[in-house]
């Protein structure tokens, strides 16, 4: 069976009709195929969930990542994301409404099953969990060390009002949570209190924590990288989307 791989960068429409960049990847089978968003990292739109894209895609997923420090730009990566940083991080709004257009161009396509999920790293994880909460086109959602998810009253800001975890009551569909028991980003006591707000409120959820890694153990480009807890968590990964997405009709060689 021939397998083939696009990858590409595309214009969606963003928040307030902006128009921003966006990575996308898809298997070149006619599909149904269910569909992804990929929430990068603080360190930005790079290389790294670049290959993540494509690593997603290679599994039968149409997979999308909309480069959220564009405003910010232009400028590479680095420069775009400390320019985000000086300017207190994205607005939880405004990711909102990127978002949206990232679902919105997915289930635009011809191919789509219409089924959609979302993972994301970093403060794209604690991002994850905004938008399951606040998306409900979301089928399944992905956290990978979701730093910031809880947040004293005193830390939050104007572009982050609301701490994540006061909006647990509002997660729409099931959540994966991935985090390394050396972390402190999130530390193991904050995935505590998450995993107890998530119980209080009754949602389907499964949390995975892996010893011996700490922060972004799935990238590997970094020292931080855990070859067994990756697999591991890309595994459990997988196998969450096709619980809730659905099977893939083809897969994708990268």
């Amino acid at each position: 069976m021939y397998e083939g791989m696009i990858a590409e960068t595309v214009v969606i429409q963003g928040d307030n009709g902006d128009q921003i960049d966006a990575y996308f990847a898809r298997p070149t089978g006619p599909g149904p195929h269910p569909g992804v968003v990929v929430i990068h990292h603080m360190p930005g739109w790079d290389q790294d969930i670049k290959e993540i894209v494509r690593k997603i895609a290679a599994q039968g997923y149409a997979t999308i990542c909309h480069n959220l420090h564009q405003r910010n730009g232009p400028g590479t990566a680095v420069e775009m994301s400390a320019a985000t940083r000086e300017a207190g991080g994205v607005p939880d709004a405004q990711f909102i409404g990127d978002t949206k257009g990232a679902v919105q161009y997915l289930l635009a396509q011809p191919y789509s099953s219409g089924k959609v999920g979302v993972i994301g790293f970093c403060s794209g994880g604690r991002q994850v969990v905004i938008a399951a909460c606040n998306i409900p086109e979301f089928n399944a959602a992905v956290d990978c060390w979701g730093g910031g998810v809880v947040t004293a009253k005193e830390d939050l800001t104007e572009n982050a009002p609301k701490a994540p975890l006061d909006m647990t009551a509002d997660l729409g569909c099931p959540l994966l949570g991935l985090f390394g028991n050396d972390d402190q980003r999130p530390s193991p006591e904050q995935v505590d209190l998450h995993e107890a707000e998530l119980k209080k409120h009754n949602k389907t959820y499964e949390f995975h924590r892996y010893d011996g890694a700490g922060h972004a153990f799935f990238i590997t480009s970094r020292d931080n990288f855990r070859v067994e807890a990756a697999a591991d968590g890309w595994a459990r990964s997988f196998a969450w989307f096709e619980k809730y997405l659905g099977p893939v009709t083809s897969k994708a060689h990268a």
